[in-house]
């Protein structure tokens, strides 16, 4: 019982994570729908169950290695980069062959199975993600006895957690789309590309400036200590 405790914080938090996957998600429930939203949900945690396996069996191996060389960092800035572009004209395109597309029309199982898969790629090039999960397994690990039963337990509530509060915020984004006309909808959707394509920026000039990210660092540091 004190595991779970435990994991109820970490599902908490990773969900509430303004990430590109928190906004993708908002908007897929907007946009498409809650079914579309679940199924892209259902990719994401996909993506951390591979993740979580990965840092299970290399732990503080492979975090060591992400952290010294920041060109991990670079190369999924790039693809995160890159997506947020390649999506942002081709929802330009789309509005100007389908202006009048209903966007509440129902969508096929191939969709669907589209869906999951965006889900799981979108969180698969996140590195961070994978650098979460490392700082997680070296953090609890230790505390539930390096046990394997205990351990998957953990990772199961804390993914449960992040599956049930996103289910929350999927059916209230739902409750937004009698208030969204096509152009709010193709707005938001360029909002949401746009985002992903500075978190890619960011995330390359962390790879190639890890100096000056360390500099930032320091700087924040010592303005919050001197407001204290």
């Amino acid at each position: 019982m004190n595991d779970f405790w435990t994991a109820l914080p970490v599902g908490f938090f990773l969900s509430f994570t303004l990430g590109p996957v928190f906004f993708v998600l908002l908007e897929t429930s907007i946009t498409k729908g809650i079914r579309s939203a679940i199924f892209f949900n259902l990719g994401v945690i996909l993506a951390d169950i591979v993740f979580i396996i990965l840092a299970y069996f290399s732990t503080s191996q492979l975090l060591n290695k992400i952290k010294d060389d920041p060109s991990w960092l670079a190369f999924g800035g790039v693809l995160l980069a890159s997506y947020g572009c390649i999506s942002f004209i081709q929802t330009v395109k789309e509005r100007k062959k389908e202006p009048q597309q209903n966007s509440t029309e129902p969508i096929n199982k191939t969709n669907y199975l589209a869906q999951v898969l965006k889900g799981f790629f979108l969180n698969l090039i996140n590195i961070g993600v994978l650098l979460f999960w490392l700082g997680i397994i070296l953090l609890v690990a230790p505390k539930l006895e390096m046990n394997s039963v205990r351990i998957t337990t953990f990772f199961i509530t804390v993914l449960s957690v992040y599956f049930l509060i996103d289910l929350v915020k999927i059916a209230i984004a739902k409750q937004l789309k009698h208030k969204l006309t096509p152009t709010r909808i193709f707005n938001i959707k360029q909002v949401v590309n746009t985002f992903l394509f500075i978190c890619g920026l960011v995330l390359i000039f962390q790879g190639f400036f890890p100096e000056e990210k360390e500099k930032l660092q320091s700087v924040i540091e010592e303005i919050r200590i001197e407001k204290k």
